[in-house]
Parts: C-alpha cells; sequence; structure tokens
C-alpha cells in the first residue's frame, strides 16, 4: 500500500483556489484535506491566508465557495425578519420558494456590533442541508442572540422575486418592520 503524498504549502493553496474556482457547488474543507493528504485545520489556515491575499473565498454552511463574477445581472435587497429557532427552516423555504438566494444572516451584537455570516442557500435541498448542520452540531442560530430579530440580504434575479418572497414573508410573521418589534 502506497502513502499518499502531502501538497505542500503554496502548491497546496494554488491546488485549492483552482479546484475552488472550478467548482459548481461548495466544496468542504474536509473535501480539500482529503485530496491534498492534510488535516482539515491546514486547510482551514491555507484559505484564512489566501482570504488575507484578498481571494473572494467564503465559507458557507455546505463548504467554501470561490465568488466569481456573475455574467448575469442581479438584484439585492436587505430585509429584517423576527422568528423562533423552529421557525427558520419555514422562513428560509419561503424565500428560496420564490426563486431567491439568501445570501447571509445579520445580527446587531451589544458588544461587536455587526455579526454576519454567509448562508448562501438557494432551493430547498440546501436548506434542508444548512438545518441538518445546524441541528447536528448543537450550533445556536445567531438570531438567538437577539431575541429572534436579524437581517438576511436577499440576491435574485428579478427585484419581483425578493418583492413576492417579502410579502409570503410578511403573510407568515416573518417580516419586521419599524413597528413589528416583539418584546
Amino acid at each position: 500500500m502506497q502513502k499518499q503524498k502531502k501538497v505542500l504549502g503554496e502548491e497546496r493553496r494554488q491546488f485549492i483556489l483552482s479546484v475552488l474556482k472550478d467548482a459548481s457547488k461548495p466544496i468542504t474543507g474536509s473535501e480539500l484535506a482529503k485530496r491534498t493528504n492534510v488535516s482539515r485545520q491546514v486547510i482551514v489556515n491555507d484559505v484564512t491566508l489566501l482570504k488575507a491575499r484578498s481571494e473572494p473565498i467564503i465559507a458557507t454552511s455546505q463548504g467554501y465557495m470561490y465568488l466569481q463574477a456573475s455574467a448575469t445581472e442581479s438584484v439585492e435587497k436587505t430585509i429584517a425578519c423576527q422568528h423562533t429557532p423552529d421557525e427558520a427552516e419555514a422562513e428560509l423555504h419561503i424565500i428560496v420558494d420564490h426563486g431567491v438566494t439568501v445570501k447571509d444572516v445579520t445580527i446587531e451584537h451589544l458588544v461587536y456590533g455587526d455579526l454576519t455570516a454567509s448562508i448562501r442557500v438557494s432551493n430547498r435541498k440546501e436548506v434542508e442541508q444548512f438545518i441538518k448542520k445546524i441541528t447536528s452540531t448543537g450550533a445556536a442560530y445567531l438570531s438567538q442572540l437577539t431575541e429572534g430579530v436579524h437581517l438576511h440580504t436577499l440576491v435574485a434575479t428579478k427585484e419581483e422575486q425578493i418583492n413576492e418572497a417579502e410579502m409570503a414573508l410578511k403573510q407568515a410573521g416573518f417580516l419586521l418592520d419599524h413597528c413589528d418589534i416583539r418584546e
């Protein structure tokens, strides 16, 4: 049995960039670690170094992604929501069912200020994977730090998609406006 050789330093970082640039979906740190015969922590460190070089890599709940310049026009809008952790899946389903991507979630922390985490879910399967990861790891939703209040950056190809998603969120009681904050 032949032992696989480790891919070292800069060669490994260039390999990571190449894989991420060519990928059509997120790639996990574990998968990159396996392909380069190093630990997942080494990959985490490599990605940190690549980000420090201004490489547009983001970490999502599904893995790492290289942000390509989009060939199609897109519309972004930030919305405010409030709900319980048990309602997170329903909220995300409403959004993605309208053809809208949930780019991230932001909360305003009392000490740290704005905290933003990438979500990058565009369909029900990705929502299910995100919820499963939260559940299986026992992680808390950021919104649990703010009594359910949070912002989402939404991305779609048409403004109407976001408007329709907003209306559906409002009907479900998830959309927050200036007078809706639940005490």
